[in-house]
């Protein structure tokens, strides 16, 4: 990034988007991390120079850069996931944290239902039946309905109301799984996620990654959600344990699955890619030029509020 001869320093840890980079370079004096034959030697030299950062919810931020920063004021991360920047930690440090929640709810969400209906109605699958001839030899196996069937959502934060929303529009009943209901909702809260998967014909996952929900969709959740189940996660790939999905979609345990995100992006185990009940999808889910304008909008503007008032436009602390 070309640097600016403004007084504010700001590291990017990695790549953004070019208009990204080049609205950031204008305003402010930009250093790549990335750009470093040395990182840690550059951190150790010139780490007091700077008093922002900015990083992506892919990338993230570890602690130890934190640390080399002992003049960080502010931090701006372009997503909304917090699982690879320790918030917690850059609070105690007395840094604000911006980050770019709601823009997204709807392209999320939208790809949610586009995951659903592709794994239930088996759209992929059928093109590659159309494509390799096989329509000429017998008509395509029946597929399952949408419309009607019952939708359990993991996590009924700002993207899982949008999903419930769009549910609506399906006439499905909606349950919801969270640590404790939520309020001003009119959808049914189930505080066990294994009965929720059982009564479920649809499960959608949308909680943070992290510790807290490691494998928080596992052997159990998935026997539980059966034969006729499936699942969706556009949440992040450590919330699944991807094994014990591989072997429910390979034995029949489940219907099939929309995925969306995996344990080791962009690493995709192969043994999914001989499956027809299994849609993948890379990581795609708020990566449309809409949605991807105002992150970097969002990203640039919580930077830019907090040297101009002290506080970021939306803080995550």
């Amino acid at each position: 990034m070309k640097a600016s001869t403004t007084t504010e320093r700001i590291l990017a840890v990695g790549r953004l988007m070019p208009a990204l980079e080049q609205r950031l370079a204008a305003a402010f004096d930009v250093t790549s991390l990335a750009a470093q034959a040395d990182p840690t030697d550059f951190l150790a030299r010139q780490g007091a120079d700077f008093s922002g950062l900015v990083t992506s919810a892919a990338l993230g931020v570890d602690n130890a850069v934190i640390d080399a920063l002992p003049n960080l004021k502010v931090i701006s991360s372009f997503g909304v996931g917090l699982d690879r920047l320790d918030v917690r930690h850059a609070a105690a440090r007395g840094v604000a944290v911006g980050y770019t929640p709601d823009v997204l709810n709807d392209c999320v969400a939208d790809l949610a239902f586009g995951l659903m209906i592709d794994a239930a109605r088996q759209i992929s699958a059928a093109d590659r039946y159309v494509r390799r001839g096989g329509w000429l030899q017998a008509p395509y196996p029946l597929t399952r309905k949408v419309s009607g069937a019952r939708l359990g959502i993991v996590g009924l934060g700002r993207i899982g109301r949008v999903v419930a929303q769009r549910a609506a529009g399906f006439g499905m009943p909606i349950r919801y799984h969270s640590r404790r209901a939520v309020a001003g909702v009119a959808w049914q809260h189930e505080p066990d996620l294994l009965a929720l998967a059982d009564w479920a014909d649809f499960l959608v996952v949308i909680v943070a990654g992290g510790p807290a929900t490691r494998h928080l969709i596992d052997a159990r959740v998935l026997q539980a959600l059966g034969p006729q189940g499936y699942l969706v996660n556009v949440a992040r790939g450590s919330v699944v344990d991807e094994a014990a999905l591989l072997h429910a979609l390979q034995t029949g345990v489940i219907a099939g699955a929309g995925l969306d995100v995996y344990q080791d992006e962009p690493q995709v185990p192969p043994a999914f890619f001989t499956l027809d009940n299994v849609v993948l999808a890379p990581h795609m889910a708020s990566a449309t030029r809409e949605t991807r304008q105002a992150m970097a909008d969002l990203t640039f503007e919580n930077l830019a509020a907090f040297y101009a008032t002290g506080r970021v436009k939306v803080s995550a602390v």
